[in-house]
């Protein structure tokens, strides 16, 4: 049987990592930052940041960074990875950050679990977060939030009507806007892309690999502060 999300987080940073490494072969979601933010001598906050993929991204872009993750083990290897930010254990919906102390924040892959773990609260939950993040991000700021839009999919879409619900409130409702792009995982091996497909998104994912490739898409939506 597979392992829920909060197993995962809880239990298995590393295998996780070895996962989220091997996404966005091509660079896509660096260049998109930079794109969207300016990120040299700014100062970061990231909520989510598990074992640091993101945060390395922003790391070397010259950011300051502040990295929060409410799962210790996440955490701890994500401290290990990328020690170079500043890592705090925290939940995405109560940061311990002074107001205006940051000139971006960052949520990647965080509220889409809100969604499908608070299905009769979710905008009350996800509003928590982003109004985190605008409280502590300066004016003139932007926060970013990254979301998958489909696994296995060469064509961004939501993967299932929670999302979708959710992604047109947070344009619709946030004032967000999105940008659409490819994040492929390629794995070292065919055997090492089963394993770690099955492991986080189950067999009927591992049946949609090609070879080590693993289309995925994914969505980066950001609003100026």
């Amino acid at each position: 049987m597979r392992l829920s999300y909060e197993e995962i987080y809880r239990d298995h940073a590393e295998q996780y990592d070895r996962l989220v490494r091997a996404e966005d072969h091509e660079g896509q979601l660096e260049a998109t930052l930079g794109a969207v933010l300016e990120l040299r001598n700014r100062d970061v906050i990231e909520v989510g940041a598990g074992t640091g993929r993101v945060t390395r991204l922003l790391v070397n872009a010259g950011a300051r960074v502040v990295a929060t993750e409410a799962a210790e083990g996440m955490l701890q290897l994500g401290k290990a990875r990328v020690p170079e930010a500043s890592w705090i254990l925290a939940d995405a919906r109560e940061l311990p950050a002074e107001p205006q102390s940051a000139d971006v924040g960052v949520a990647g892959w965080v509220y889409g679990h809100l969604r499908h773990w608070e299905p009769e609260h979710w905008q009350r939950e996800i509003a928590k977060g982003l109004d985190e993040l605008n409280r502590v991000v300066r004016p003139g700021g932007t926060v970013v939030v990254i979301e998958t839009l489909g696994t296995g999919h060469r064509a961004p879409k939501p993967p299932n009507a929670e999302l979708a619900e959710y992604y047109a409130w947070l344009e619709a409702e946030r004032g967000f806007v999105c940008q659409p792009i490819r994040t492929d995982y390629r794995f070292e091996s065919p055997a090492a892309a089963k394993d770690l497909i099955e492991f986080f998104f189950g067999d009927a994912k591992a049946e949609l690999l090609e070879g080590t490739v693993l289309p995925e898409c994914t969505g980066v939506w950001s609003r100026r502060r």
